[in-house]
């Protein structure tokens, strides 16, 4: 029975876990064990491929480790005071305006100056005292930056989105369904439409009122100490050739990670630089370290823990089982296809946590099904890209909702999953699911 899936249980038990308020790390983990077991693996050959498997997600965890600590200097340099308070200026009583200029930028990371999670540990946690002194709710922001790291890539190819739909089209290709990546992107256009429909209702209707965070209890993040700079600072600071320093080392830094292609690299050199040039003397070496793995560390971990619980998932066998026992239910109806290819893609990606990691699965696996039933290539891309994308914003695992707890969390007072994981996942993964329906039935 398809209830007995053991992708299906594992990734219901991880959603009930964080729900309940277990600490991430622990939900992902005894997910995992019960997937395992559930498709007859065994705990020690279970805790074996998780092991294994957290090797994949290394690079991403080290580039958080390192970003975390690059954010820390720039934080002790002062200059995300002076942006503080010409922020407090320009949107003094604006506080819609400042919600929708947060998802604008982060809208850029993902293409004009593509660094994807890596602005949040810089920008956000200065901003914090600013968010309360507007009485600004924070689950606003956390939606606003949701879909900024989410609806570029669904939608333009460029930046990350040029690999997401390239991705797309290969594996179609690859599974015997011709299409342009022109076509992908047209495709993509209306699906990636829902999430402007979600972050405006979260703007101005859902998260409008006046709200004060609180010290929030079982936090899925760890309490955080704020530098002093990075505290409501009434001074005027005026700019110093430290500030000119900590410019250099931010283009620097983003310039060598767009020329190596490598996030490592681009963090390392910007760390570098501002302890060369006497930003921060060698001493505050310490500081940085621990605060910065206090910053990301824990991302880093929870990614390298979700790699690990995506391949479990995956050497269960039992993704294609689900894939193949609710697709046979469908007929040859499309409305009843793009339902049921919706469904599965939600519940893998939850599961996995990565849309890019998610689109190989399910274009082996779906071409063949959108053949059959005379789906156009156009349709079929919208239902794959789509399928991948749901689940990204709202999983616990993913850095889509981990970034911008990382980022409002700094302070102690944001919930990952009650204030981050689930009103994303209400307002993109609903009009994700709507939208990507409708684009398959017009397409």
């Amino acid at each position: 029975m398809l209830i007995f899936n053991a992708v299906l249980i594992s990734v219901i038990v991880m959603v009930v876990l964080s729900l309940l308020r277990v600490n991430v790390i622990f939900a992902i983990l005894l997910a995992a064990l019960t997937g395992g077991v559930t498709a007859g693996m065994g705990l020690t050959e279970t805790v074996e491929v998780l092991v294994s498997g957290m090797g994949g997600q290394a690079n991403t965890a080290l580039s958080y480790i390192l970003l975390g600590m690059f954010a820390v200097m720039i934080g002790l340099s002062g200059i995300t005071s002076i942006l503080v308070n010409k922020m407090l200026l320009v949107f003094d009583g604006k506080r819609k305006f400042l919600v929708l200029a947060i998802a604008g930028i982060a809208c850029l990371s993902q293409n004009v100056i593509p660094v994807h999670i890596a602005f949040i540990p810089i920008l956000i946690p200065p901003l914090l005292p600013l968010l309360d002194k507007m009485k600004l709710d924070r689950r606003a922001v956390a939606a606003a930056l949701t879909f900024g790291l989410k609806a570029p890539y669904i939608m333009l190819p460029l930046g990350f989105g040029l690999i997401f739909q390239g991705i797309i089209q290969e594996e179609m290709v690859a599974n015997g369904m011709e299409i342009a990546l022109e076509e992908v992107t047209l495709s993509m256009l209306l699906p990636g439409a829902g999430m402007f429909i979600g972050l405006f209702i979260a703007v101005f209707i859902t998260y409008r009122k006046d709200r004060v965070s609180k010290k929030a209890a079982n936090l899925h993040m760890p309490d955080l100490d704020i530098p002093e700079s990075m505290e409501e600072n009434k001074e005027i600071i005026l700019w110093n050739i430290q500030h000119t320093m900590t410019v250099i080392a931010i283009l620097s830094a983003l310039g060598i990670q767009l020329w190596t292609e490598s996030l490592v690299l681009g963090a390392l050199a910007g760390i570098i630089i501002m302890f060369l040039t006497r930003v921060l003397p060698f001493y505050e070496g310490d500081r940085v370290v621990n605060e910065g793995i206090g910053m990301l560390g824990m991302i880093a971990f929870v990614m390298l823990i979700a790699s690990g619980y995506a391949t479990v998932l995956q050497e269960t066998g039992a993704v294609n089982e689900l894939v193949e026992k609710t697709t046979a239910l469908t007929g040859d109806s499309h409305f009843i296809v793009a339902i049921v290819m919706l469904a599965v893609g939600l519940v893998i990606t939850m599961g996995i946590g990565s849309s890019f990691g998610t689109i190989p699965i399910l274009a082996a696996l779906y071409v063949p099904i959108c053949l059959a039933v005379g789906l156009s290539p156009m349709a079929t891309a919208a239902l794959i890209g789509t399928a991948g994308a749901l689940g990204d914003a709202g999983s616990p695992a993913s850095d889509s909702t981990l970034g911008p707890t990382a980022g409002l969390n700094a302070d102690g007072k944001h919930h990952h999953i009650w204030e981050t994981c689930v009103p994303t996942f209400l307002h993109y993964n609903i009009p994700l699911f709507i939208f990507g329906i409708i684009a398959a039935m017009v397409l």
